[in-house]
């Protein structure tokens, strides 16, 4: 199914050269890895702690983008400089979880979000998550099936984070997207399942 992650081999291209500095000076894949679960986990309190205010709101699309410039460069180190370890494959799927739940949880504090739909919201994008992992453990790949992948979860709540910051669209609107999310990750799920039983 379509979705934003076919995108990634382009922008892996335009890390490239960053990674190569970032392995020159000896940072590795995990502490990549670490740094975006910080990241979003302090964009995420100052959400849960300033529900109220824009300027959490208006800096979740920056965090967003570097997160899945992060979550992009942890993975070409591992691969392309032979950071490879059991570790962080462990890091790589959690934190990924992790991540999505400490930056999109607290968007259920802020109105006129609904806090039901947001769960909602987040609790399907873990079930997502580990479908595409059951690839893995039936002995095929991963699975990374749309329509609602990890940059497509990105591109919804930082297009959200900026409608409730410019507060020129209607509640209903607002959580419209949030069910229709909700549909697409439940089409992803069952996309990946099939697509694990089919490998």
């Amino acid at each position: 199914m379509p979705s934003i992650y076919q995108l990634k081999p382009a922008f892996q291209a335009w890390l490239r050269p960053i990674v190569g500095r970032l392995a020159g000076a000896g940072i590795t894949a995990n502490q990549v890895t670490l740094a975006a679960m910080a990241l979003s986990l302090a964009a995420g309190l100052a959400l849960t702690i300033w529900p109220q205010h824009n300027w959490p709101l208006w800096l979740v699309p920056l965090v967003l983008f570097v997160r899945m410039a992060l979550n992009a460069i942890d993975g070409m180190l591992a691969r392309e400089h032979d950071m490879q370890s059991r570790l962080g494959a462990i890091l790589n799927e959690l934190g990924d979880v992790f991540s999505d739940t400490a930056l999109y949880l607290p968007f259920a504090l802020v109105a006129p979000l609904s806090p039901a739909a947001v769960v909602l919201v987040v609790i399907l994008a873990a079930i997502s998550e580990m479908t595409g992992v059951l690839g893995q453990a039936l002995g095929g790949p991963r699975r990374y099936d749309g329509p609602m992948g990890k940059s497509d979860r990105a591109a919804l709540f930082g297009t959200l984070a900026l409608w409730v910051a410019i507060a020129s669209q209607p509640a209903w609107l607002l959580n419209m997207a949030l069910i229709i999310a909700c549909i697409l990750l439940t089409w992803t799920i069952i996309n990946r399942a099939r697509g694990a039983l089919a490998d």
